[in-house]
């Protein structure tokens, strides 16, 4: 049985603030407890059948998790430069996926520190009408590959999302929201434990869960933060502007929509900051 493990950081236990993500003590600190969560997701997958496990990191720079501490019986997917996001890897060999410290979706989540892919620039994304964070996305996308998501992890906000979703999906709750920059924390100690036991279950009953499949064609709009990042990713041909910060486009299938989305966002993240222009070299 293989399994492949979506990480993020902004959900697992301990973090409560943007500036403990900042690469300085804290940020070690919280790198090395995203480690340890996942840690604890390998062994409840081995533990639940699994012979093969995937790692692929998903936050920042996409190169958080300690490779010299991850469980040896892992591999990992790391640094930034990908065509999948946090999917990188992901295909139809898998037998179930499983999120561990992810994180509720920009616009009306009250989740701690919500975002969807980039907080920068992203202010909403909607597939087909409705509005999705990161896991929904993620699922969708594993869902065409014919990999069912299993477990969940992260506030109880997020939670909470996921479940209109998915809603029968094992899950963790790693912390209490009181806004989007405060937390009620549990232990790291208690939510690794948490997170082995279910993740084992999860693993165990994994044919109980339903893919998510979504049939195209896909229509994805994205609101963006400022009208400049809107406007130059209307340099891709197939991207209409809805207004001066919001655009849309169709793709025939989900896979090829969220690479789509994912250019989009590289593309509004460059505008951000206004380091887009012509090269001289």
């Amino acid at each position: 049985m293989k399994v492949f493990i979506s990480a993020d950081i902004e959900g697992i236990s301990g973090v409560a603030t943007i500036q403990q993500l900042i690469n300085n003590k804290e940020y070690s600190r919280f790198r090395k407890l995203m480690t340890e969560e996942v840690n604890a997701a390998v062994r409840g997958a081995i533990n639940g059948g699994a012979n093969e496990v995937v790692v692929a990191d998903g936050h920042g720079n996409m190169s958080n998790i300690i490779v010299e501490d991850l469980d040896s019986r892992a591999r990992l997917v790391s640094g930034n430069n990908r065509v999948m996001c946090q999917l990188e890897g992901l295909d139809d060999t898998f037998d179930g996926i499983i999120f561990v410290g992810h994180h509720g979706r920009e616009s009306d989540s009250n989740a701690v520190i919500s975002h969807t892919l980039a907080g920068v620039c992203v202010n909403e994304m909607e597939i087909n009408g409705k509005v999705v964070g990161e896991t929904e996305m993620n699922a969708m996308v594993a869902g065409a590959f014919n990999v069912p998501p299993i477990f969940i992890s992260g506030d109880n906000q997020y939670v909470k999302e996921v479940q209109e979703t998915l809603p029968n999906i094992q899950y963790v709750v790693t912390k209490f929201s009181r806004n989007r920059l405060a937390a009620e924390l549990i232990h790291p100690k208690v939510v690794q434990q948490d997170i082995e036991k279910n993740v084992e279950i999860a693993v165990k009953n994994i044919k109980k869960y339903d893919v998510l499949d979504i049939e195209g064609p896909i229509e994805f709009e994205i609101e963006f933060k400022g009208p400049q990042q809107a406007q130059m990713t209307s340099t891709i041909p197939s991207v209409e502007m809805i207004n001066p910060t919001r655009i849309k486009f169709t793709c025939e299938d989900i896979v090829t929509a969220y690479k789509h989305m994912w250019g989009c966002v590289i593309i509004a993240m460059a505008a951000t900051n206004g380091v887009l222009g012509h090269a001289n070299a």
